[in-house]
């Protein structure tokens, strides 16, 4: 099982709106409005890391209202 955490910062008010549209995308297993640099902060899982990217490229980096996203990968020990 391969994990991502992403911040993902949105154009001011669209927060809530990208928050529902996340948490309504297949593996993406958690979306919060935060506070802080960031404004949302999210958690993806897959089988591996190829459906994940394939996920961040094909679905959300076209969600109306994002402005910069920052992904990083969680290592297992």
């Amino acid at each position: 099982m391969a994990r991502v955490y992403m911040l993902i910062n949105v154009l001011p008010g669209k927060d809530k709106d990208v928050r529902d549209t996340l948490r309504g995308i297949n593996g993406v297993v958690n979306a919060d409005v935060i506070t802080g640099q960031f404004d949302i902060a999210a958690v993806l899982e897959a089988d591996n890391l190829n459906d994940i990217f394939s996920r961040i490229l094909k679905k959300i980096r076209k969600i109306k209202g994002i402005t910069r996203t920052e992904t990083f990968i969680a290592v297992e020990d």
